[in-house]
């Protein structure tokens, strides 16, 4: 789980490097591209078969997952590293509340605490910590952080299901690379100098790498313990906003940062299934 909190961030590191000279619907597109190609020659190799009866699951899981990403990285590119990706991580409290609501429970008193806490933690995150003019683009990584929650439940129904790991992640790069395709030949095209390429190759691989290592960790570990390191990203993705751009949070933005994290873990626990299996 350290080894894809690391990857992670540094994919936020070139996905804030490229979008000096890529769209967001662009960025989107080579990372799925590249990650589309280590993949199918990882299921050629494991003799994994593409064949699936759950297409249905799969386009939802596909494009729920496109719509987080597409607003992760916009606001990557907009905010400090560690805010857009603390806000992404949201999706912990959000998977809590909505499998509360799927499984039709009430909401207890401790698990209710728990998500009080964390969505204090985005007020204190949101306002005053970010400039009026950033206000939205805050908004909207929290609402990345909600789809993503979605599309976290839409990959554990496809478990359920007896789908494989990797075909799931395969046919997500799949349906990102058509959904984020299209919007980018909408939007026009950028030329891709030869130096381009080792850039977008590497958010590519770094994103399916940190994607199968967080699987690995999920499925050999404890929930609880994988789940606490996986916001490890938010350290890393720190100290890379410090050395890289010079990112200094404010004390509150940092104590908004520890209350989304605790609260994170709390719900882990707390929560009436284990969320954080489904990532």
């Amino acid at each position: 789980m350290l080894v894809a909190g690391l990857l992670f961030s540094c994919m936020g590191v070139l996905v804030k490097y490229g979008a000096a000279h890529f769209s967001i619907s662009e960025l989107v597109f080579y990372r799925s591209l590249f990650g589309l190609f280590i993949l199918y020659a990882m299921l050629r190799r494991r003799k994994i078969s593409l064949s699936t009866r759950h297409w249905q699951n799969h386009l939802w899981r596909g494009l729920s997952g496109t719509a987080a990403m597409m607003l992760f990285f916009y606001c990557i590119s907009v905010l400090p590293l560690a805010t857009a990706i603390t806000l992404n991580y949201t999706s912990s409290l959000f998977i809590s509340a909505l499998t509360v609501l799927v499984l039709k429970e009430k909401f207890h008193l401790p698990l209710s605490s728990a998500l009080a806490v964390g969505f204090a933690g985005v007020v204190l995150l949101l306002h005053p910590t970010l400039e009026h003019d950033q206000l939205i683009p805050g908004l909207l990584g929290l609402s990345s952080g909600l789809l993503a929650a979605v599309a976290l439940l839409n990959v554990r129904h496809l478990g359920v299901l007896g789908e494989p790991g990797t075909r799931v992640v395969f046919y997500f790069n799949l349906i990102s690379a058509l959904a984020s395709g299209v919007w980018m030949l909408a939007g026009g095209l950028h030329r891709i100098a030869l130096s381009d390429l080792p850039l977008l190759a590497a958010i590519g691989a770094s994103a399916t790498f940190a994607q199968l290592a967080m699987t690995r960790a999920y499925r050999t570990g404890q929930t609880l313990v994988v789940g606490s390191l996986a916001y490890s990203t938010i350290v890393f993705s720190a100290l890379f906003g410090l050395l890289f751009w010079h990112e200094l949070l404010s004390l509150s933005a940092w104590l908004g940062i520890a209350l989304i994290i605790a609260s994170g873990m709390l719900s882990l626990r707390l929560g009436p299934t284990n969320a954080g299996a489904v990532k």
